[in-house]
């Protein structure tokens, strides 16, 4: 019977324990758990956090992908066939248009030359001989003194003579035309490329490339536009048609992130839309003295207006969608919420423009906007835009 004793009391106590640990483990439950506020559904009305309209001047601009390209490029290639006697500039330097760049073999297209100048002055004194024995033989037959056949002799040869000039200066100038080929020359600043042959170098005209030149300033970027903005840009457009100056600022961010304000000297539009993207290409051309834009490289292109204008913003994340179109829920003055229904414009890093929808004093839903509805009641808490963010 003691030893029933001794077990019944050792249930009892561990019992007791278990209890005390389990309403201890409770106790600190509630008192270590955070309160969050009721959500609705049966507990309370929904918690939300609301935010003012923000008023803000501002310069809306868009975001493109351009392609810088050279304006003028070319590849140099020898016009005459010959040894390179020279290279006149450096690799990767600056020429300027008319620099002479290569020389090729020019003794023996300037022997050549000469005897076409020879040619030339040797046809020209047949011509003369021709021409007076032909005059001779004229004034003879009038008289009766030269047959008719020797005069036709005398006449034929004059006309050969003269055709033999023709022939010759056509050659002189052909010379000529070879002469100055022997010089490769810039035909427009820009920088030079590697140079592809070097001094002794025999090249055959027309086959093989010397070096390339692209010019660098000015210089395009090539982007694509959407239809709408193409057609915005236009109106835009028609004030300069009017004498007034352009609206439309230019910007661009390069890949290490400076920025070129202030570059833009024209541009022009493609002729017609890809009707695979949708999209036409505008070609930009920019001053690039200091030479910050690389052919071939990628920047982005910011357009915008040279005006800023008043703008009303609210967070992203108070844009709701539909299939109605873009709402936002705004709390009213008796924490009621109401859908806004809202026409959007631009987005601006994480704000939202709205051209039309609210009022000045409205405050958006930005947080909990899952969890209510039209005319439901809610608890709100009202942040600044800073904490916003």
């Amino acid at each position: 019977m003691q030893v029933v004793t001794i077990k019944k009391r050792t249930i009892i106590r561990q019992t007791a324990i278990l209890l005390l640990c389990g309403a201890a483990g409770w106790y600190l439950k509630g008192k270590l758990s955070p309160q969050v506020p009721m959500m609705g559904m049966g507990g309370g009305d929904p918690y939300v956090l609301v935010q003012g309209i923000e008023k803000q001047d501002i310069s809306p601009k868009k975001n493109f992908i351009g392609h810088v390209e050279a304006i003028n490029s070319v590849d140099l290639r020898p016009q005459v066939t010959g040894y390179v006697e020279k290279v006149l500039f450096q690799e990767g330097s600056l020429v300027k248009e008319g620099d002479i760049l290569f020389v090729i073999e020019q003794k023996r297209y300037l022997a050549t030359l000469e005897l076409r100048e020879a040619e030339l002055a040797s046809a020209k004194a047949n011509l003369v001989k021709t021409e007076r024995d032909y005059k001779r033989q004229k004034s003879l037959s009038s008289q009766n003194y030269a047959s008719k056949a020797t005069l036709d002799t005398s006449e034929s040869n004059f006309l050969q003579a003269k055709a033999a000039v023709k022939q010759a200066e056509a050659n002189l100038e052909l010379a000529k035309i070879d002469m100055g080929y022997t010089e490769i020359k810039a035909p427009f600043t820009g920088y030079i490329g590697k140079a592809l042959v070097t001094e002794g170098n025999y090249v055959n005209a027309s086959t093989q490339t010397l070096a390339r030149i692209v010019q660098t300033d000015p210089i395009r970027v090539a982007f694509s536009v959407t239809d709408k903005d193409i057609l915005d840009m236009r109106a835009k457009n028609k004030m300069v048609a009017q004498g007034k100056d352009s609206p439309i600022t230019s910007e661009l961010i390069l890949p290490n992130g400076k920025r070129l304000v202030n570059h833009l000297k024209s541009r022009f539009t493609n002729n017609e839309i890809d009707t695979t993207t949708a999209t036409i290409a505008i070609y930009t051309e920019y001053s690039n003295e200091e030479n910050w834009l690389i052919p071939g490289a990628y920047v982005q292109v910011l357009l915008g207006d040279k005006e800023s204008k008043l703008a009303t913003l609210i967070p992203q994340a108070a844009v709701a969608q539909d299939e109605h179109g873009n709402y936002v829920m705004v709390v009213n003055k008796d924490s009621i919420a109401e859908q806004r229904r809202v026409v959007l414009g631009d987005v601006m890093g994480d704000k939202q423009i709205v051209k039309s929808g609210l009022n000045d004093d409205d405050k958006v839903i930005i947080q909990g906007l899952q969890k209510v509805r039209t005319g439901q009641k809610v608890k709100a808490d009202l942040v600044t835009p800073t904490e916003g963010k």
